[in-house]
């Protein structure tokens, strides 16, 4: 059985996520790090429809903390798939965006990104199969108002997908992204009307996230393994 691991499991996507790898026979690791309890709950979720599944807590900013855990953490099976969907958000316009802002947003979603993938890329290479999966977002791809730093974070990892796929190509290891628009959340609820959603999506509605989690269920799946260094937007049509 191979093991799967997806930061920011606790979260609406990332438990979509979670719940969709388990069907597909997977061990699921789900990732906090002040939402513990959350992940607990999700994997207990998940062990009680049938599925193998654990939680596990740290910051992805720290670096040398998350090396230790995850190397504890492949002791007893290499990560194998690996969703990469811890993020965060901290929005203003630039002029009057802090340093912190910037810096944290940047720190979770991009620097985040090295501290967990660096650490299991050896193990997984020796196992000659591997699917990397990074969640950005449709601000990576088209940006948005008040998203500089967020938009620069997802930015930014869509070239560290494309350049780590060129890496791992001939091991057998897959490294995609995929950037989702506006997905149904409880901060959703509050930030956009129904009339805002059909100006903004050509499907006018927003996502779920479950439709995120189906698409990342299918590049962590044997029938993606001709699919690499891709960015795919699931997003409803927004240009």
């Amino acid at each position: 059985m191979k093991t799967a691991l997806v930061t920011g499991g606790s979260g609406a996507i990332g438990g979509a996520i979670c719940r969709a790898l388990a069907v597909q026979g997977l061990r699921v690791v789900v990732h906090a790090n002040k939402r513990l309890e959350e992940a607990q709950k999700l994997a207990a979720e998940i062990q009680a429809g049938g599925g193998q599944a654990e939680a596990i807590a740290f910051d992805v900013t720290d670096r040398e903390g998350a090396a230790r855990t995850l190397a504890q953490l492949a002791e007893g099976s290499p990560v194998q798939v690996l969703v990469n969907n811890a993020g965060i958000y901290d929005d203003a316009p630039l002029a009057g965006m802090s340093g912190d802002q910037w810096d944290r947003v940047i720190d979770v979603s991009l620097n985040g990104f090295y501290n967990v993938t660096q650490p299991l890329l050896l193990p997984m290479i020796r196992t000659r199969w591997g699917r990397v999966i990074n969640v950005s977002s449709v601000a990576g791809v088209i940006g948005n108002r008040g998203q500089a730093n967020y938009a620069a974070a997802k930015a930014g990892l869509h070239g560290a997908t494309k350049s780590l796929a060129l890496e791992l190509a001939s091991r057998g290891i897959t490294v995609n992204a995929v950037a989702p628009g506006v997905i149904t959340s409880p901060i959703l609820q509050d930030a956009f009307s129904k009339e805002a959603l059909e100006v903004m999506v050509p499907m006018k509605r927003a996502g779920t996230p479950a439709e995120v989690a189906a698409l990342v269920a299918f590049l962590a799946s044997e029938q993606s393994a001709y699919i690499t260094g891709q960015v795919i937007s699931i997003n409803g049509g927004m240009a």
